[in-house]
């Protein structure tokens, strides 16, 4: 399998496509053909467990990789996951079920991916003989970078430096990034957003001169986030498991569609679900979930994404982004794989703050996606609501998909002509990593202290406190910098002479 940027270039192996993170043209690197998965291989992956699940869709992607040694590699990431189960699926009522991505070693999705992308970065380099020292830079609103340092921490040849906005993640999300153990791992906060994090990030990757300076110090620079295609593809996988768990657990015929929900940010999550869906996946519809920070429901409804508006901190932290990277991947499917109108659009957003769709290319999208959003108050009551009719909690983000979810159900049962499908709301994280914010959405009272929060919703919920986020309490802030964005490479150069 070969690899094509969005914004032009030549194709690349999957090995350098995980290397270099981005493309040498500033796009993202993207499949040069979506592979397929049989409706023989589905059935197929009806008797497998999640790693072999998981081991058949990489596999289509980095052909190159033993599978033998991709299965082990994966038996051995999710063995360290809570329970038998990386990804279960949980019947709420008929129709509607949750799966559930928070079992990892840091409470959030981004660990079914993240616990991978060592593996392939180190075959990746192996593949390519690099020589050179490997940074993974990152920028995240929250959850990336606990699970990067988490995945890297300790790995022989590789750093990892982390950027999050200062005051836009939750008080137990940063807490899990400044008290990370390992000599080779930098965290800094940054003045600013998530958005200032990320657009100077992405500035150093598209830099030559950045790049240039790294190697003259022997390094080597790529990324954790989903725009490194290495991220993305694992996320591919759970949708396929939780699709065979619906069929072997009798709540759907094999062939049906299914709906699912997921909350949005940085697009990357969903865009895993287009792809599923483009494998051969009988997907029916994607809703996209946006909690205050609705430019997603703009663009899908208007067809405009204009990032021209007021940014919001929410109680959904790992959300609040105006400008959504792993979209650049889906307008260059919708646009027929046109990178030169992917470059003109980029260059819009970044001149002016928004580009638009061709007609045609938002019924296209309207046939596959349905947007909505859920203001604080619809996040507040819908925890609130559903734990008192389901006794189950969720936390903020995927308190914002569910509303969007069950607004989406109501609307298509008034559709005397459309088929009612199962949906499947995806929970992004446990409600341990925004304790006070939950706390809140269940009780109506504040709490000041993390921890406090955690106990209360254990006594409310009875639900496990992850031994993670229990050990801590008694850990010691090891990072305390904070720097401004333009500020973010020069911490780099100075973590990397250490």
């Amino acid at each position: 399998m070969k690899f094509i940027g969005t914004r032009g270039g030549g194709a690349v192996s999957g090995a350098e496509a995980v290397v270099r993170g981005m493309a040498e043209s500033g796009g993202l690197y993207v499949p040069e053909t979506i592979p397929s998965v049989t409706a023989e291989e589905l059935e197929s992956m009806l008797s497998m467990s999640y790693p072999e699940r998981a081991a058949l869709v990489i596999g289509k992607f980095f052909d190159e990789l033993p599978q033998k040694e991709l299965l082990e590699t994966l038996e051995a990431a999710y063995g360290k996951f809570e329970g038998d189960d990386p990804a279960p699926l949980v019947k709420i009522e008929d129709g509607l079920f949750i799966l559930e991505l928070f079992h990892g070693p840091t409470c959030a999705f981004k660990d079914m991916a993240l616990s991978v992308l060592p593996y392939l970065l180190k075959k990746s380099c192996e593949a390519l003989g690099v020589k050179e020292k490997i940074l993974v830079l990152t920028a995240t609103s929250g959850d990336t970078g606990k699970a990067a340092l988490e995945a890297f921490a300790g790995a022989d040849g590789v750093k990892a430096a982390v950027f999050y906005p200062e005051e836009g993640v939750s008080k137990m999300q940063k807490m899990q990034m400044v008290t990370q153990d390992g000599e080779n791992v930098d965290v800094a906060g940054v003045r600013g957003n998530f958005d200032d994090c990320q657009a100077a990030v992405k500035k150093i990757f598209r830099s030559q001169e950045c790049r240039d300076k790294l190697k003259e110090r022997g390094v080597l620079l790529t990324s954790a986030n989903s725009v490194n295609v290495g991220r993305l593809v694992p996320q591919i996988a759970y949708y396929f498991s939780a699709y065979c768990d619906l069929v072997t657990s009798g709540q759907i015929a094999a062939g049906s569609e299914v709906d699912f929900a997921v909350p949005t940010g940085n697009f990357g999550n969903i865009l895993a679900g287009y792809y599923a869906k483009r494998m051969g996946l009988p997907v029916g519809t994607l809703v996209c979930a946006s909690n205050r920070n609705n430019v997603l429901t703009d663009f899908f409804n208007k067809g405009t994404y204009d990032k021209k508006r007021p940014f919001f901190r929410t109680m959904s932290p790992s959300m609040d982004i105006l400008v959504s990277s792993n979209l650049e991947r889906l307008l260059f499917e919708i646009s027929g794989r046109d990178s030169a109108l992917t470059v003109e659009r980029m260059r819009s957003l970044a001149n002016s703050g928004r580009y638009s769709l061709r007609a045609e290319e938002l019924k296209a999208l309207s046939q596959i996606f349905f947007a909505g959003y859920a203001s604080e108050e619809d996040t507040v009551e819908c925890v609130y609501e559903f734990f008192e009719e389901f006794n189950y909690p969720l936390d903020t983000h995927t308190g914002v998909a569910m509303h969007v979810a069950r607004g989406y159900c109501r609307k298509r049962a008034e559709d005397v002509n459309a088929e009612q499908r199962p949906m499947v709301v995806v929970s992004t994280a446990s409600p341990y990593k925004c304790p006070q914010a939950v706390y809140y959405a269940l009780t109506g009272n504040d709490v000041k202290d993390s921890f406090k929060g955690i106990k209360r919703i254990h006594l409310i919920t009875a639900m496990n406190v992850p031994e993670s986020l229990k050990a801590l309490r008694y850990k010691p802030a090891r990072f305390k910098t904070v720097v401004a964005p333009d500020k973010i490479f020069e911490e780099v150069l100075n973590f990397v002479a250490e």
